[in-house]
């Protein structure tokens, strides 16, 4: 009998993983297909890479060749090597590198890096979507996200926030389109919760649909080594495309990057217009955060550091009474409804050397006011302890806590 149901639970999975299969070889035939126009028309354009530093004269693949630093200061007893690439898009070998690191962190094939995670998503969908096609967004999406699907061409599908119901619904009406994106942030940062990947990756592979996850509130932290929601929730190889920032937790710089099937990666850097007309990420932030990489990827003691700091936080303050919206996530919402209550709070706060930010409307729902605490793997616990201690004692003080 057990047999029997073993058997039959994998005859079910063979036509989901057979479907999402067929629209993953769906996208890379229309991708091959769009990059081979692209080649065919004489107007693909070759990445070249700054082998010196700059000036008036610099080396590009190891070939004399010229650049746009108007002033000259970006050279040596001026800005030492440059603040940024001044060309659009010309790379050093450090981005190259860095791209390379990206793609074997996510276990993708290939990476393009941005200047933000902003960029990144502004560039993928009008790039990647047409009005062939379809993209399905948590209504509680990222701006980022909201605005990249906004300059794309595709039919547009918002489901209820975190409801697979709906996004199934929305999932039988877009069969009619070519492709189907869907599209959510792995973990929302305003209130701390994550996304439902393996309901969403499900649903996904019933519905032949493709998955975009934005990781820029879990890369770094989340999952066992830190890879994102993908890999806390174990879909890592039914997640698409993933972008992310390297702009929190990987460093605090600058930069953004899309990750995901080399030839959408080969075509964003051919489409994408934030890619196409931004300058090259600086040089320092390209650094900082392949460094940041190499930490992660040598151990993860940073990441389970982080883990059982939110617990401690998240356990004391329900302990003693406070609401703590979200999932186990660094970013913890205590939730406090009054707008007025939530700033008195936080000022109080900051006069006890703690500082926490107070957000009310317009930045989140009328009556959804809060306190957002951030921990920090380089938090004590002692620090930990203390927040709390402080919290408790201003709660009481602004009737918060009984």
């Amino acid at each position: 009998m057990w047999a029997g149901r073993v058997l039959h639970a994998a005859l079910s999975r063979a036509p989901r993983e057979s479907r999402a299969q067929s629209a993953l070889a769906q996208l890379r035939g229309i991708l091959e297909e769009e990059l081979e126009s692209i080649r065919g028309a004489g107007t693909w354009k070759s990445e070249r890479v700054i082998t010196s530093r700059q000036g008036p004269h610099i080396h590009v693949d190891g070939a004399p060749g010229g650049n746009y630093p108007f002033l000259g200061i970006a050279r040596p007893g001026r800005v030492s090597g440059g603040v940024t690439v001044c060309f659009t898009p010309l790379l050093q070998s450090i981005h190259k590198d860095l791209e390379a690191k990206i793609a074997r962190f996510h276990q993708r094939e290939d990476a393009i890096l941005y200047p933000s995670c902003f960029d990144a998503n502004t560039g993928l969908f009008e790039a990647l979507l047409t009005s062939e096609d379809a993209v399905l967004s948590d209504e509680l999406n990222h701006a980022s996200i909201i605005d990249g699907i906004r300059l794309c061409k595709a039919h547009k599908y918002r489901y209820r926030h975190l409801d697979m119901a709906d996004l199934e619904a929305k999932l039988q009406e877009a069969q009619k389109h070519r492709l189907r994106l869907v599209a959510t942030d792995g973990a929302f940062s305003m209130d701390g919760d994550i996304a439902p990947l393996q309901e969403i990756c499900r649903l996904a592979s019933q519905y032949g649909a493709l998955v975009f996850v934005d990781e820029s509130h879990a890369t770094g932290f989340l999952g066992a080594t830190g890879r994102g929601t993908d890999e806390l929730l174990g879909v890592m190889d039914q997640v698409t495309i993933i972008n992310s920032t390297l702009g929190k937790a990987l460093g605090g710089a600058s930069g953004g990057y899309t990750t995901g099937p080399g030839a959408l990666v080969s075509l964003l850097r051919q489409r994408a217009r934030p890619y196409l007309f931004s300058n090259s990420l600086p040089p320092a932030a390209v650094g900082c955060a392949s460094k940041a990489l190499d930490l992660l990827m040598e151990s993860n003691a940073i990441v389970q550091s982080m883990a059982a700091k939110t617990l401690r936080f998240r356990s004391q303050m329900e302990a003693a009474g406070f609401t703590i919206s979200g999932a186990n996530h660094p970013i913890c919402p205590v939730m406090l409804g009054d707008a007025r209550l939530a700033l008195n709070i936080a000022d109080d706060m900051l006069k006890r050397g703690i500082f926490v930010i107070g957000f009310s409307y317009p930045v989140v729902p009328k009556g959804k006011a809060r306190i957002r605490v951030q921990i920090s793997a380089v938090h004590s616990e002692e620090d930990i302890d203390r927040c709390v201690e402080a919290f408790v004692e201003v709660g009481r003080l602004h009737g918060a806590l009984p």
